[in-house]
C-alpha cells in the first residue's frame, strides 16, 4: 500500500466521523438553523420587509434571502469545528492523531471536510425553505456554490483556530457571541451599504463577511455593493492566511502539548 493511500484512507475516516458527528444528531445541528431562519424570512421578511419596500430594486425578501442563507453557512460550519476540535482536545484523543504518521495537513482536511459539510447542508436547507417565502431564479449557479463552498471552508478554519485556544467549554461560545455575531449582522445581510453615509460605508469595507454576502448575492440576484472580483479575492486571502495559521498551529501543538 503506498503512502499516499494511506493518507487517503486517514483521510476519508477523520471525514467521515465529523460527518456522522453532526449528521446523527441532525435534530440537533440541522433543523434548530433551519428553523431560526425561517423565523429570520416570517418577521424580517413579510412582516417588516413589506413596510420597508424595495431595496436595491427589488423586493425586501428577496434581497435579504442570500444573507441569510449566507449566515446559515458560517454559524454552522464555525460551530461544527470549533466545538468538534475542542471535544477531541477534552477528551484527548486528538493528542493519539498527532502522534500518528498521518501529516498535519491530512487531519486539518478531515475536520474542515465535516464543517463545510455541515455548513452546505444547513445552507441547501434553508435554500430549500425559502422557496415557501419567495421564489428566485438563479444568476450564476456556480458562483453560489463556488462562494458558499469558501465561505464554509473560510470558517470552518476560523473555528478550528478557537477550537485550538479555547481552554474550556465557555472559550468555545466567545468568539461566535461577541465577534462573528456582530460582524454577520453588519455584513450587508439586512441592508445595502449604499444607504449609510460615506464614513460608514468604508468602515464597512473592513468587515470581511460584507464580501462573502454580496458576492453570494450577486450569485442569486445579479446586484452587489462591490465589486465581484475583489470580493473573490478577499475571500480567498483569507482562507490562504488561515489555513496558514492552522498548519502552524498544529505543527506546534499548540493548545494541546502546552
Amino acid at each position: 500500500m503506498s503512502q499516499l493511500h494511506k493518507y487517503w484512507i486517514a483521510y476519508i475516516t477523520i471525514a467521515r466521523k465529523e460527518v456522522l458527528r453532526f449528521s446523527r444528531i441532525w435534530v440537533q445541528t440541522i433543523v434548530p438553523p433551519v428553523i431560526t431562519m425561517a423565523l429570520y424570512f416570517i418577521i424580517f421578511g413579510n412582516l417588516i420587509g413589506s413596510r420597508i419596500g424595495d431595496m436595491d430594486g427589488m423586493s425586501y425578501i428577496d434581497f435579504i434571502m442570500p444573507g441569510l442563507i449566507m449566515m446559515a453557512i458560517i454559524t454552522n460550519s464555525y460551530a461544527n469545528v470549533v466545538s468538534s476540535f475542542y471535544g477531541a482536545k477534552f477528551s484527548r484523543h486528538i493528542e493519539e492523531m498527532l502522534v500518528s504518521p498521518i501529516p498535519n495537513v491530512v487531519i486539518l482536511l478531515g475536520f474542515l471536510t465535516g464543517g463545510v459539510a455541515r455548513g452546505l447542508t444547513v445552507g441547501i436547507a434553508v435554500t430549500l425553505v425559502s422557496q415557501f417565502f419567495t421564489s428566485i431564479s438563479v444568476h450564476n449557479i456556480f458562483l453560489v456554490f463556488s462562494v458558499g463552498l469558501l465561505t464554509a471552508l473560510l470558517f470552518s478554519l476560523a473555528g478550528l483556530i478557537n477550537g485550538v485556544y479555547a481552554k474550556s467549554f465557555d472559550d468555545v461560545s466567545i468568539i461566535p457571541t461577541f465577534v462573528l455575531t456582530p460582524l454577520t449582522y453588519l455584513g450587508g445581510i439586512f441592508y445595502s451599504i449604499q444607504l449609510l453615509p460615506p464614513f460608514w460605508q468604508q468602515v464597512s469595507l473592513v468587515n470581511p463577511i460584507l464580501y462573502m454576502v454580496n458576492s453570494f448575492r450577486y450569485g442569486f440576484l445579479g446586484v452587489s455593493d462591490i465589486d465581484l472580483s475583489l470580493a473573490l479575492g478577499v475571500i480567498l486571502i483569507f482562507i490562504i492566511i488561515l489555513f496558514s495559521i492552522c498548519m502552524i498551529l498544529l505543527n506546534r501543538g499548540t493548545g494541546i502539548r502546552d
